[in-house]
């Protein structure tokens, strides 16, 4: 197959030229070579050489002109270039061989047919040639290109070997699975079962990554599915697990919270590409097994899952190797506030409004977001009216905020004025003055702004028999 007209970019011959010029043979290899034939976008191209690749790569960054640097990590036999929107990276073609009990490789200089036999899958094995003679022909030996075609995802050699030598790889197979649609062969998804123990040996740190990008996929509860039924999920992520199932008493039953909870994601994802905010929905019943009880009279309650998920939000990030900072405490937010917006669904008050407008602040809009997507159920007639009494609340809690602006309050009247209004000392007595001043306004009993707050606080004043200082 003839694939020259799809290395139109000038560095192609670029790079075509500098091999030439070293009598090295140099091709495309890996997923842009997989990109082209699925016609996707693609700003990453790896080149392989039979040779260094460093020295290619030195080579092509003269050709490119003296601004252009040249990224060189030699303990690896790597080297990289940014040149216009593309990354380009150089290695040389190599076989690699493993130790049972890490995923580093003991890695020797190869042939291409080498370097082809250590790719993880098939899709990801095909090369261009990129020398003269043969620009632009593909060489695939493992059939990937029939691989998409068929919409499958299998590994060039037995995949008990490719997966024990590399367990990431088993992450790695779901998550193509994940953005491309694929399905995973048979024989791949039972290596992929039978050692999902091996997971062990692989940094948090290479999982969460393969794991965030499944969450990013156009439909990730199929990722977390695959993820689910190989046993891999449970090696990383067992409070997920713990979702899953459905207890019964006599003739009452809970919903399966694990499949819930991916229908959930899967509604934040057709209207957000925000991984934070899917995260949320991923988190947001993540407490229930532990907050789970019967109760003769109402069935099976999940009181206080949302104050309890918030408090297992840091714990989760800290053992995935999320990050520890805002977007944590976004996260955190978001899954201690997804019940608030229910209830007024069905009695919309300003003063309710308020109050979830203050605790909110920015995060209102994720928030009904998350809340809109958690509107699950088999009876459809059921979500759409609720979707549209939750319209109703959507749009009282813009007119609120234009009213009223509680998003991100601020006193109108700060601490310091007040010690200094009154010439009274830092002490509890600010706070109550300022308490008051606060729940008036979301009571709606006086107005979010200075003047009327200022009255207030001259009859609260008046009330402690505190006296202005002239």
């Amino acid at each position: 197959m003839d694939l020259s007209q799809s290395l139109a970019h000038p560095v192609f011959n670029v790079v075509r030229d500098a091999a030439d010029q070293l009598k090295v043979e140099a091709y495309v290899v890996g997923g842009y070579t997989r990109d082209i034939l699925l016609k996707r976008p693609s700003k990453d191209i790896d080149f392989v050489c039979v040779g260094s690749g460093i020295r290619l790569a030195e080579q092509v960054a003269v050709s490119l002109g003296p601004k252009v640097n040249v990224a060189v990590f030699k303990n690896f036999g790597t080297a990289q270039i940014r040149f216009d929107d593309l990354d380009l990276e150089f290695v040389g073609a190599r076989k690699e061989s493993y130790r049972s009990d890490s995923r580093k490789p003991i890695v020797e200089d190869g042939t291409l047919e080498d370097d082809q036999r250590r790719r993880d899958f098939t899709i990801n094995a095909m090369a261009i040639c990129l020398n003269r003679k043969n620009f632009g022909d593909l060489i695939d030996p493992f059939d990937g290109q029939g691989d998409l075609k068929r919409k499958i995802i299998r590994t060039p050699l037995e995949p008990v070997d490719t997966f024990s030598d590399d367990p990431l790889r088993m992450m790695r197979a779901i998550r193509f699975a994940s953005q491309l649609g694929f399905d995973i062969e048979a024989d791949t998804f039972q290596a992929i079962t039978n050692q999902a123990a091996r997971l062990k040996i692989v940094s948090q740190e290479r999982i969460t990554d393969e794991l965030n990008k499944i969450i990013l996929s156009p439909t990730p509860s199929y990722g977390f599915k695959l993820l689910f039924h190989s046993g891999l999920l449970n090696q990383f992520f067992p409070e997920l697990v713990a979702l899953h199932g459905v207890e019964y008493v006599g003739n009452r039953a809970h919903k399966d919270n694990f499949f819930h909870t991916l229908q959930v994601l899967d509604n934040v994802a057709k209207v957000s590409d925000d991984l934070w905010l899917r995260w949320a929905a991923i988190l947001h019943d993540i407490a229930k097994p532990a907050t789970k009880r019967y109760d003769k009279e109402h069935g099976f309650t999940f009181h206080g899952h949302e104050d309890r998920g918030a408090r297992m939000t840091p714990g989760i990030f800290k053992r995935l190797k999320l990050p520890m900072n805002d977007r944590m405490s976004f996260v955190q937010n978001l899954v201690r506030l997804h019940l608030r917006p229910i209830p007024l669904a069905k009695e919309v008050t300003d003063s309710a409004i308020r109050r979830l407008l203050f605790d909110a602040g920015d995060d209102i809009d994720a928030l009904m977001i998350l809340c809109r997507a958690d509107i699950t159920s088999k009876n459809l007639d059921k979500v759409n009216k609720f979707l549209k009494n939750f319209t109703a609340v959507e749009q009282k809690i813009a007119e609120v905020e234009q009213k009223d602006h509680i998003r991100n309050f601020q006193p109108p009247v700060t601490g310091d004025e007040i010690m200094q209004i009154f010439n009274i000392p830092p002490g509890r007595v600010i706070g109550e003055m300022k308490e008051q001043i606060k729940e008036a306004i979301l009571e709606g009993e006086i107005k979010n702004d200075r003047e009327e707050a200022m009255a207030l606080l001259m009859k609260i004043a008046r009330d402690k028999g505190l006296v202005v200082n002239n």
